[in-house]
């Protein structure tokens, strides 16, 4: 269901702290940065969060921008699919998409999964995210979190099999996923992934450069690989097909749920498996994609327990299981 509404626009910049330095093979962050859309109409208020990432040339001030362009737009009345035809996908439309289907929802009284067409949200299991770091660390915190099902290393240098030898000394248990953002030649993919398979790794993220990954193309890929930095839209599907065998779906990608489902359904349809992922960010940003995360392979929404602070009403977490959200927070 979608439904033009005539708002008034904020946007807001929030910092949330990150439990420690997050680091993977692009950089290293102590705090998440990410834009907060307000959308106003009468006594109604829906929201929506973005992260700009620079991997896509974004940055908090040019993402803003971008926001602030679509004022007179919003006030006007407009709806998810007119906002997709002004906006390109990425970081701001999701903002204002997912502020658009909480505002729908909170002036309807309907939830968010309802106005879609889909079912009730179940909770889903979430992969946790192991920062990149030395593989005595890396063994050291892969041990905190082993009651963990599922944990995602990063990766993406030399020393990567040490790394992935120690958190399996760490976490015996666990489903391994492995995420080299970008950070591997085809020569190291061929390399690692006897060495995965062997140490239980399910699914090795975005090995090569997102644009350099013909090598992939027709290459035996006995580890499955996931298209992260590849893939954002439906229009990537085209390019993905004979060198991915699944792809990561992240709002802030694909410019919002809109998208993001009809992503989801279009890759199930050309044979992909999915993987729901996010950027780090609150519970604001979860609280959609857990929408799309319904009956997904991989489920990787991690960002709130990456973090030292929240939103004033969080998404719970059981260890790994991640509940719907209140519909105080979103939908």
């Amino acid at each position: 269901m979608s439904e033009r509404m005539k708002a008034e626009l904020r946007v807001t910049r929030d910092v949330f702290a990150t439990k420690g330095v997050f680091t993977i093979s692009r950089g290293s962050r102590t705090e998440a940065c990410v834009l907060t859309v307000s959308l106003t109409s009468g006594e109604f208020v829906g929201v929506g969060e973005c992260v700009p990432y620079a991997r896509y040339g974004e940055t908090l001030d040019s993402v803003e921008a971008q926001i602030l362009s679509m004022r007179e737009s919003l006030r006007d009345g407009i709806d998810q699919v007119i906002l997709k035809s002004m906006m390109p996908p990425g970081a701001a439309r999701n903002a204002i998409d997912c502020a658009l289907w909480d505002l729908q929802s909170k002036s309807s009284g309907t939830p968010v999964w309802s106005l879609a067409g889909l079912n009730e949200p179940a909770p889903v299991i979430t992969a946790y995210t192991l920062s990149l770091d030395s593989p005595e660390r890396m063994q050291a915190a892969a041990s905190d979190h082993s009651a963990r099902p599922v944990l995602k290393i990063k990766l993406g240098g030399e020393g990567d099999v040490e790394r992935l030898q120690a958190v399996r000394r760490g976490a015996p248990d666990s489903m391994l996923i492995v995420d080299a953002n970008e950070g591997w030649s085809a020569k190291d993919y061929d390399t690692l992934a006897p060495v995965m398979l062997d140490l239980g790794v399910a699914l090795v993220e975005q090995p090569l450069p997102a644009g350099d990954d013909q090598a992939l193309l027709g290459r035996e890929r006995p580890l499955p690989v996931c298209a992260d930095e590849a893939c954002h839209d439906r229009e990537s599907l085209d390019q993905l097909s004979g060198k991915y065998d699944v792809v990561n779906i992240k709002l802030d990608k694909t410019g919002g749920l809109t998208e993001a489902l009809a992503l989801r359904e279009a890759a199930i349809k050309a044979g992909f498996d999915v993987m729901v992922g996010c950027m780090v960010g609150s519970s604001l940003a979860m609280a959609p994609a857990l929408l799309v995360a319904q009956g997904v392979t991989y489920v990787d929404l991690d960002g709130p327990l990456l973090l030292a602070e929240d939103r004033v009403t969080p998404m719970r977490f059981e260890v790994s299981l991640i509940h719907p959200a209140s519909r105080k927070l979103w939908g």
